[in-house]
């Protein structure tokens, strides 16, 4: 297929090309679903609507029940305090060594009977299903999903593993000795190095051969505040949960070299067991989520499933953070946090034409007319940044440079534009204030805006992209001529090559 033709195909697909009619849309491959993102709730919020039977039951079953009931919580945490004071006494907070002897054998089983009847006197009527595996059979231990602070009746029940828990939880009074009698990993959410030191210290107690107590992994971000959650389930008459232990899993040799398999495995296995969908968020997320929240953005803008999008396109959290602010400061005036065709149109001070429309149609990948962060960020990465290598900033600036002095005039600029965009009249003077910081733009102020705004890499190259199907469109011996960067197609002229853009 010669270059014309392929790049009028690419075009007749897009909506705007041609006669400006929606055509079809080229098929999803599999690389590109992979970047949709699942159709899941924010798994980070735990979300609960009670309607007006429900509170009035609260209502009136809190009058008895609430009161009883936190006399016996704090009763028994006070009768539970000296035996984990003991159990830590002359340790440091971060253990170093497991607790073992006399304080261990004595301590443990008093902490389990009381656990339970903790959760007892709290309401709770609890069905275990399956098989508790040692810590000798299975070293580490994983809960999920966790999604209250109630996801510890499954700890009590396994018999006390030690937890990863946050340093915070340590350090409230009672409940945090409490905490440490079950010997945790403590985490600090402001510590860079915190995950990969975690990550050490579970894999030192994991091959300690059984000295340490079996490590469990349960996690949430937003939901009831502790009090909040304690107050309405002590308004209940009862409350039901299910803990079921399923078998052991251990690693075959492909996952013991690519642990990632095996964390895959686990996780579609306990998915399945619990009828849930799985999705690829991590902490990562939770801190965009919050930034989104901080830019007036819906908090769900920044769930893209960091990890594994900065996996396949290469990116760092530094970029993606600042991606975040260029994307609030376009969203900021639509409802809903998305981008439309008049904000994307509205940010690039250019007009809505078709081959901005082709452009936005690249960014916009699940085709519902908007776009979201996510879109925004694969977009930048996978279709503009490949565009904007030194070759083909240079062959810009060389086509944007009319009588090639090494400068660009706003007038150059804006022949250039018209003819690219196919707009005779365009205004393209405050688009070319901020590249220039004087009546003309130099080569490195170019490319600094290039790089910076990746988004007009397409723009600039539309004009080289309706040269080459230009000259292709010449009979052969005019081809003959070398391809060099040159200004012949004028506004006058683009509206017969409207449909022979090239998809970069």
């Amino acid at each position: 297929m010669s270059k014309c033709a392929e790049a009028a195909a690419v075009a007749a697909t897009v909506p705007g090309a041609g006669m400006g009619k929606a055509g079809l849309r080229p098929s999803m491959v599999p690389r590109q679903a992979s970047f949709f993102p699942p159709p899941v709730p924010n798994p980070f919020v735990q979300q609960t609507r009670m309607g007006a039977a429900s509170r009035l039951q609260i209502f009136f079953l809190g009058i008895i029940l609430l009161p009883i009931r936190v006399l016996l919580v704090a009763l028994i945490i006070l009768l539970a305090w000296p035996f984990a004071a003991i159990s830590t006494a002359c340790c440091p907070e971060k253990l170093t060594h497991p607790i073992t002897g006399w304080r261990r054998k004595i301590t443990q089983p008093v902490l389990k009977f009381l656990g339970h009847a903790m959760f007892l006197s709290m309401g709770f009527m609890v069905t275990v299903k399956g098989k508790v595996a040692g810590p000798a059979e299975a070293p580490i231990f994983v809960a999920a999903p966790h999604s209250t602070f109630f996801d510890g009746i499954a700890c009590v029940v396994a018999g006390l593993p030690s937890m990863v828990s946050r340093n915070e939880n340590a350090q409230v009074p009672l409940i945090g000795r409490l905490l440490r009698a079950v010997q945790p990993v403590l985490v600090s959410r402001v510590d860079p190095d915190s995950r990969k030191n975690t990550i050490n210290e579970i894999i030192r107690r994991a091959t300690s051969g059984g000295q340490w107590p079996q490590d469990t992994v349960t996690w949430t971000w937003q939901g009831y505040t502790f009090i909040q959650l304690c107050m309405l389930t002590f308004c209940q008459l009862f409350t039901k949960v299910e803990v079921e232990f399923m078998p052991v899993q251990v690693p075959n040799d492909e996952e013991k070299n690519d642990p990632i398999l095996f964390a895959c495995r686990v996780r579609s296995l306990m998915a399945e067991a619990l009828g849930i969908p799985v999705t690829d968020h991590t902490y990562e997320d939770c801190r965009l989520m919050i930034s989104a929240g901080q830019l007036t953005l819906p908090m769900e803008a920044g769930l893209v499933e960091f990890t594994k999008i900065s996996r396949k396109l290469k990116l760092d959290w530094d970029s993606i953070r600042k991606q975040l602010d260029e994307y609030a400061t376009i969203a900021c005036c639509s409802k809903g946090g998305r981008i439309g065709i008049d904000e994307f149109a509205e940010y690039l001070k250019l007009p809505v034409s078709d081959v901005l429309r082709q452009l936005f149609t690249l960014f916009d990948r699940n085709h519902d007319g908007s776009i979201d962060f996510r879109e925004y960020v694969i977009g930048l990465a996978v279709l503009c940044n490949p565009a904007n290598t030194e070759d083909i900033i240079q062959m810009a600036f060389k086509l944007f440079d009319v009588d090639e002095d090494g400068f660009i005039t706003e007038e150059e600029f804006s022949t250039i534009l018209q003819a690219s965009l196919g707009v005779p009249d365009l205004d393209v003077s405050g688009l070319f204030k901020e590249i220039a910081q004087g009546d003309s733009v130099s080569y490195e102020e170019f490319k600094s805006f290039a790089l910076k705004h990746p988004q007009y890499a397409k723009i600039f190259t539309t004009y080289l992209d309706l040269q080459t199907c230009h000259v292709f469109s010449l009979p052969k011996e005019a081809q003959a001529a070398p391809l060099i960067a040159s200004n012949k197609v004028s506004p006058e002229n683009h509206d017969e090559s409207t449909s022979d853009k090239k998809d970069d």
